[in-house]
């Protein structure tokens, strides 16, 4: 049986896995994870989004560090990328594997201390695994820049029509027709980054599949629960209609944010404009998985707003992606908060810059 660790200047190491056990014994663990993460101070989440972004980015292209996927990536607070890990020959074998790794990296100075992790216990450093469901970016996009006819739309809903059987339009064309649509009605508020974003999710959601479903029941190409479909007064036999789909989102999302706007202007609105949207949308992203209660309290909750309270305080030294990412890894552990909704917003940064990076794609207002 093996483990293997790669340095950031790419040695491989192979250490015995008794050499291990040895360092695991001899370099005292934290007891709670999340006593890590308490007394980490905020300035650790300068470069935290390009770092979680750039791990992400293996794992969705199976590329870097995950091309093998039977691998788990570790990294720090920063989500500075510490090292790798070959996975063991099972669940209970990979876990013991992760937390000798963990005392190895605590042990030569490479993270500053170390926390077990098990079963359905978070531990530190934070491992990510290289195998696990993802989006086909590839594939996802062919679909929604309609590459195969099968994937072009048309049709009506509610008071849009859009394109016909005769001459169906990609589904880009038809989220920039639902978005405009409501726009020019004045039925919607967002920033203007929103729409390229929404096309991000939409890839990430249901990789441009119609008939996307998930375990938790939600449905279609932007992956609406049946709560959400409720609301928008969608009937059981339009949940798949991918114009009523956008349509529910981008309501979804205005709704969101009309319940984030007070509390993030309060917080946020001294800074610099085009800072202030980059912010707003990305916590629209996180809304949108989270939910905007939920993402709200990191504003305005006595306790949850601290991060948020040093960052508008701070804002010049970190990016609106730190901000972001480092409201919520500062409260890691407090109210359902977890790497999951990290993740989700990487992704969907990535794949909206694979999606403006595409030849296909000929929209530069789209992109801008």
């Amino acid at each position: 049986m093996k483990t293997r660790l790669n340095s950031l200047h790419l040695a491989v190491l192979f250490v015995p896995l008794v050499f291990l056990a040895t360092l695991a014994r001899g370099s005292e663990s934290v007891d709670d994870w999340k006593d890590i993460i308490r007394s980490s101070p905020y300035w650790v989440s300068q470069g935290v989004y390009d770092n979680i972004v750039t791990i992400r980015r293996w794992v969705l292209k199976e590329s870097g560090y995950c091309s093998d996927s039977e691998r788990h990536i570790l990294y720090n607070m920063r989500g500075q990328f510490l090292g790798y890990m070959n996975d063991g020959d099972d669940r209970k074998d990979t876990q013991k594997l992760l937390n000798d790794t963990r005392a190895r990296l605590a042990a030569e100075g490479r993270a500053d201390t170390w926390a077990q992790g098990s079963e359905g216990t978070t531990g530190y450093p934070f491992a990510l695994a290289c195998d696990q469901p993802h989006v086909n970016l590839d594939e996802a996009m062919a679909r929604y820049l309609g590459t195969l006819p099968a994937d072009l739309v048309w049709g009506a809903w509610d008071d849009l029509s859009f394109a016909s059987a005769d001459s169906p339009q990609p589904l880009h064309n038809a989220l920039l027709y639902v978005y405009n649509t409501r726009k020019q009605q004045q039925r919607i508020n967002l920033p203007r980054d929103l729409i390229r974003y929404l096309g991000g999710q939409l890839l990430i959601e249901s990789g441009g599949r119609q008939r996307a479903h998930s375990a938790a029941n939600a449905r279609g190409i932007l992956q609406l629960s049946p709560a959400a479909l409720q609301d928008c007064r969608i009937q059981p036999a339009n949940y798949w209609h991918r114009l009523a789909q956008m349509d529910c989102a981008l309501r979804l999302m205005h709704q969101n944010a009309s319940n984030l706007q007070p509390a993030f202007e309060e917080r946020f609105g001294h800074l610099p404009q085009a800072k202030q949207d980059r912010l707003f949308t990305l916590m629209l992203v996180q809304a949108y998985h989270g939910g905007a209660n939920r993402v709200r309290t990191l504003l305005d909750d006595d306790s949850l707003a601290k991060p948020a309270a040093y960052f508008a305080q701070h804002h010049d030294s970190y990016t609106a992606g730190d901000i972001a990412f480092g409201m919520i890894f500062h409260n890691l552990g407090r109210d359902r908060f977890g790497l999951a909704s990290l993740y989700y917003v990487a992704d969907v940064q990535l794949a909206t810059e694979a999606l403006c990076n595409s030849p296909k794609l000929k929209d530069p207002d789209f992109c801008s």
